[in-house]
């Protein structure tokens, strides 16, 4: 299991965010919040989420990713998904969750998809 961890990338009015390790309870999802609240808040709402280095997907985790499309959404921009690992695609359509996000394989196709 890798230490949660997350990079922020600018790309023009688009944020890609990168996310390694157990997107799970506890901090690892508390510290995601509190970042993407941060950007939404501060009218970043055009957003990108790297999942390639997720291993460890939980209910509070899911959560998070709802919430968060919600919230840009309703900030008139949206919240797109790239580089799934097989764990968080089959855990997303398990609950019928997949078909909301915009899924991309790599981040650049997922920026340029906010034209």
């Amino acid at each position: 299991m890798r230490p949660f961890e997350t990079s922020y990338l600018k790309f023009g009015q688009v944020s890609v965010i990168a996310v390694q390790g157990g997107l799970v309870l506890g901090p690892p999802v508390e510290s995601l919040r509190l970042t993407l609240e941060n950007l939404i808040r501060h009218g970043e709402t055009r957003i990108v989420l790297n999942l390639g280095g997720i291993d460890r997907l939980d209910s509070s985790g899911i959560g998070l990713l709802v919430k968060v499309l919600q919230s840009c959404k309703s900030a008139g921009g949206d919240c797109k998904l790239t580089s799934l690992p097989k764990v968080v695609a089959q855990t997303l359509n398990m609950c019928r969750l997949l078909p909301l996000f915009d899924v991309h394989d790599q981040d650049d196709q997922a920026v340029a998809s906010f034209g």
